[in-house]
């Protein structure tokens, strides 16, 4: 007979939690909040991870629209998740699993199945304490063998999406010590018309919590500006909380002084206060502070490197984990990166100037024909006249496109999914893909290796072979391959029958990747595709400004 699952609480295990919430509205950037406490507790030798709940149904990202959510983030186990799992991967330099993202599709569909099953033993399957049991469980796989995990809810208290998880965390407030957990509020405090800073919609949004039977430990102030000493006092006496528990989160230049900004604030101090860990941590001299030394380096006064980003979605958020990397590239080398987003599909009509001024072009992923010609536009124009280019999944097959229409002359050439009556599909699904009748199977996810051919520039960059992430169907078309290997094409790392990295033996810097590297890196790890990419974006902007001079 099927027993009925355990809830997992186990309160030997002495696990922290840090519960993050957020109030009045979305997007106020309690991921960061969140992301950088987190860094901080990690500097003070604490062993730290995170998990990101997502209310939504669906049960992962991997359908999200960019437009709606901003981009799908891969994970090193194929996990398509909420983009908040790459800031949580770059402040705490950790790589982890789609277990760290818990959505409501994920839990509803394991209860329901496990109801199909008998587990429950004819139970009436219920939202207390089926669904909260299942939410608890999730939380504290995730967090085993860590000392510190931080959950964020997604959303916005108050959210009817939001609210069996919000009656998980109060089954937690009863099933752990008070030492173990604490709440954490990120909340918005608006400027009125004559500067005052408003503590009002605060009020509220604590009002809310506690009607829920949560109460903040902690509340983060968010404005564009430092909370005033009144405003942490009125904050702290309406909402019954310790002054010294309200903190600032005024905005910033780069997200990667947040750190830095909490810290100043003390944050970190009480929070490993309340979870009884002051005694733990490492002293303040023995404290890891490469962080600091890594965001605070000091940039060449040089004018900034010109990018091109070529895609079809007018939104950071789409691309966030380029311009992440980008900005990783741009501390190794000590130079300030500006990017400008050009619009595949108008560009011919108004983007012209804006490619022909960067000093290099990047072509990302993406799925979809809308503006695939003005990625092979863009893919050309860097080609012929020698611009650095960096092909990045879709980008990569837009090369490989390209090569074929505009040098080898195979008019029409272009991929089956964008045109399956190509009469060249230079980019097709493989053999052995077209055999499966689950679309979802042939879908190449997660990290795989990549074997790459010595004396290329892939080698140079990377070695003798690389593990990145991939998020694609559609491959390079075997039959072509001969053909396609000839005017200055080289595909250089292969896995298998798969093409992986292509680049140009006629050209400065001519680099694609079928795979993400975008995903992989860090600020203190920047990724080699991007480190060479920006590398020779310098030259390029170097040479104009002396071809400049020379003219005048």
């Amino acid at each position: 007979m099927p027993k009925e699952p355990e809830t997992g609480y186990d309160p030997t295990l002495g696990r922290k939690f840090v519960f993050v919430t957020g109030g009045v509205m979305s997007g106020l950037g309690k991921g960061i909040t969140a992301a950088s406490t987190g860094r901080l507790l990690a500097n003070a030798g604490f062993d730290v991870t995170a998990v990101k709940v997502d209310p939504y149904l669906n049960v992962d990202a991997g359908t999200m629209n960019p437009y709606e959510h901003g981009e799908v983030y891969v994970l090193k186990d194929g996990g398509e998740v909420d983009l908040d799992l790459g800031n949580y991967e770059r402040f705490l330099g950790v790589d982890m699993t789609s277990d760290h993202n818990v959505t409501t599709g994920k839990v509803y569909k394991h209860v329901i199945e496990r109801e199909r099953a008998g587990d429950y033993l004819g139970k009436t399957v219920q939202i207390i304490p089926h669904i909260t049991d299942d939410i608890k469980r999730r939380i504290r796989e995730a967090a085993e063998g860590s000392d510190v995990c931080i959950v964020e809810v997604g959303g916005t208290v108050g959210d009817i999406e939001g609210m069996p998880f919000l009656e998980a965390l109060r089954q937690f407030a009863s099933e752990e010590s008070d030492e173990d957990l604490l709440f954490m509020h990120v909340t918005l405090v608006p400027d009125s018309k004559n500067g005052e800073q408003k503590t009002k919609p605060t009020q509220h949004s604590v009002k809310e919590l506690r009607s829920i039977g949560l109460h903040p430990d902690v509340i983060v102030g968010r404005n564009e500006r430092r909370l005033d000493a009144d405003t942490k006092e009125k904050i702290a006496l309406f909402c019954d909380i310790p002054t010294e528990a309200v903190f600032s989160n005024p905005d910033v230049d780069d997200i990667y002084h947040v750190p830095l900004m909490v810290e100043d604030e003390g944050l970190d101090e009480y929070v490993m206060e309340r979870l009884a860990l002051a005694g733990e941590a490492l002293p303040h001299a023995e404290r890891d502070n490469r962080w600091r030394e890594l965001v605070t380096r000091a940039r060449a006064e040089d004018e900034p490197v010109e990018i091109a980003l070529v895609g079809k979605y007018g939104l950071e958020d789409a691309y966030m984990s380029i311009h992440e990397s980008l900005k990783h590239a741009g501390i190794e080398l000590g130079v300030e990166v500006d990017v400008n987003w050009v619009d595949a599909e108008k560009m011919r009509e108004n983007h012209r100037e804006r490619l022909r001024a960067a000093d290099g072009v990047i072509v990302p992923g993406g799925f979809g024909v809308r503006g695939t010609d003005g990625k092979v536009e863009a893919v050309r124009h860097a080609r012929e006249n020698g611009v650095p280019f960096l092909g990045l999944c879709l980008g990569f097959q837009m090369a490989v496109v390209e090569h074929a229409r505009n040098v080898l002359g195979l008019a029409g050439a272009n991929s089956a999914e964008l045109d399956p009556g190509t009469p060249h599909p230079v980019i097709d699904i493989l053999p052995e893909q077209k055999e499966l009748d689950d679309m979802g199977g042939t879908m190449r996810l997660g990290a795989h290796e990549t074997e790459i051919e010595p004396g290329t520039l892939a080698a140079e960059l990377y070695g003798d072979s690389c593990v990145e992430r991939h998020r694609h169907r559609y491959e390079v078309n075997p039959e072509y391959i001969g053909r396609l290997e000839s005017e200055g094409l080289v595909f250089s790392g292969t896995a298998g029958p798969r093409m992986e990295i292509l680049e140009r033996d006629d050209h400065p810097f001519f680099f694609g990747t079928q795979f993400h590297p975008e995903f992989r890196s860090r600020p203190d790890r920047a990724s080699p595709a991007f480190v060479g990419f920006l590398d020779a974006a310098i030259d390029e902007r170097d040479a104009k400004a002396e071809s400049e001079e020379v003219t005048a």
